[in-house]
């Protein structure tokens, strides 16, 4: 007997997985791409950016329609077809413009997530949430880490295919456009939809679960998220800051990795790709802990770790990244290396937690508006952290100053959390 839900949720996980991929894969080279197009800096920012622009815009729209259809592999399969395009434009490259262009059109697909996290939220018992969660975005993870590696072989090509060349710059895309459409047989002939039956025996467990407790899961049912006034409640208001502060302190920190690398250690393509591969490894490890930790404590003890280790690491680089301290390469490396690997250490602990608790405070009629409104936050997050970034590379304390305070500022709201 197939296990319909098991068959489900691993598609769910492939799809995140793809989602991941895809930037992890152009990530490594796109900055070298774009000067190869005669591109100014700030173009790395405005690239990285506006892939989540139209993600920020087209999330609320793709949840609102699985809440009302809950047709969430029509969805998919629609919204992987942006994915498929936009990822073609990328590989042909004629100018910097039609670059950007290429990510604003890959982005859309990026707004299926409210629709798959809103489908994760209906078919998931109230009190597993955060351990299927935290497996299902540490595999989203491994896309992360899979894809600098996989640069390593698509830097070796260099031919012709038709009247576009295939190089180490063109070929990501090539490359995610072909698992793109692979993705949308995987959709149509193995993921179903959750059956009407299936939702009323989940919505009615939330229900009795929620009744019994009384605890801030209350909202669950009809509470925030079932009108605008919903998310204008305290504890959606600190998630929504939470989710906000990680995601634009992580994209700074990620825009102004290859230019600082480059500066201070002339890396290439190979070494880059090396870092982003280990700081995958890094993350997984930390979701498969965060995994483990649910398991024993609340999600309020995992969110105020994953806080101590972001103030602890944002820190370091206001000390050795922004002004490194060492006379020598290999002093200077060490300190790249450790203000990188604590920034990274926190996302996991943040991610898990806030996500688990804002599926738990909204209404589970409306996981897919919600979800997206909650990504669109997060969209606009990694629209201005990458332009902060990227225009910012040399004027460092800057940068990293408001980081700080917007982590100070998430410190004080996440105090509501804790009552």
């Amino acid at each position: 007997i197939i296990d319909l839900h098991f068959v489900r949720m691993t598609v769910v996980t492939i799809i995140l997985f793809h989602a991941s991929l895809s930037p992890a894969v152009i990530l490594p080279t796109i900055w070298r791409y774009l000067q190869t197009l005669g591109a100014a800096p700030y173009f790395l920012g405005l690239g990285l950016s506006a892939f989540s622009l139209s993600g920020l815009l087209s999330g609320p729209l793709f949840g609102h329609w699985s809440d009302k259809t809950h047709a969430t592999k029509k969805i998919i399969l629609f919204a992987n077809l942006f994915e498929i395009v936009g990822n073609f434009m990328y590989f042909m490259g004629y100018s910097k413009w039609l670059l950007i262009s290429s990510r604003l059109v890959a982005g859309v697909g990026t707004g299926a997530g409210s629709s798959i996290f809103g489908f994760m939220g209906r078919c998931t018992a109230h009190e597993d949430r955060s351990t299927v969660f935290a497996s299902v975005m540490a595999c989203r993870q491994i896309g992360l880490m899979i894809g600098p590696v996989l640069n390593l072989f698509l830097r070796l090509c260099d031919f012709k295919l038709g009247p576009f060349v295939v190089n180490k710059y063109t070929a990501p895309g090539l490359f995610m456009c072909f698992m793109w459409t692979l993705l949308q047989l995987v959709v149509v002939f193995m993921f179903w939809d959750l059956p009407p039956r299936e939702e009323l025996v989940g919505a009615g467990a939330e229900e009795t679960g929620t009744e019994e407790t009384g605890t801030v899961e209350e909202g669950a049912v009809g509470g925030a998220g079932a009108g605008a006034e919903g998310f204008l409640r305290e504890e959606v208001v600190v998630l929504f800051t939470a989710h906000f502060v990680i995601l634009f302190n992580q994209t700074a920190l990620e825009t102004v990795v290859t230019p600082l690398t480059q500066q201070y250690f002339n890396f290439g393509e190979l070494e880059n790709s090396i870092i982003y591969c280990v700081c995958s490894v890094e993350v997984i490890t930390g979701f498969l802990f965060v995994h483990w930790l649910c398991r024993r404590t609340t999600e309020r003890v995992v969110l105020a770790v994953g806080l101590i280790l972001c103030h602890i690491s944002c820190v370091w680089c206001l000390i050795f990244l922004a002004n490194p301290q060492g006379d020598n390469f290999r002093t200077v490396l060490a300190e790249f290396i450790i203000g990188v690997f604590l920034q990274i250490s926190g996302l996991p602990f943040v991610a898990v937690a806030q996500v688990c608790l804002f599926s738990k405070i909204t209404s589970l009629k409306s996981q897919g508006l919600s979800q997206g409104v909650r990504r669109s936050v997060g969209g606009l997050a990694t629209i201005l952290g990458p332009l902060w970034g990227g225009g910012l590379t040399g004027h460092m304390y800057i940068m990293l100053g408001l980081m700080m305070a917007l982590l100070a500022l998430f410190a004080v709201s996440s105090l509501s959390l804790v009552k």
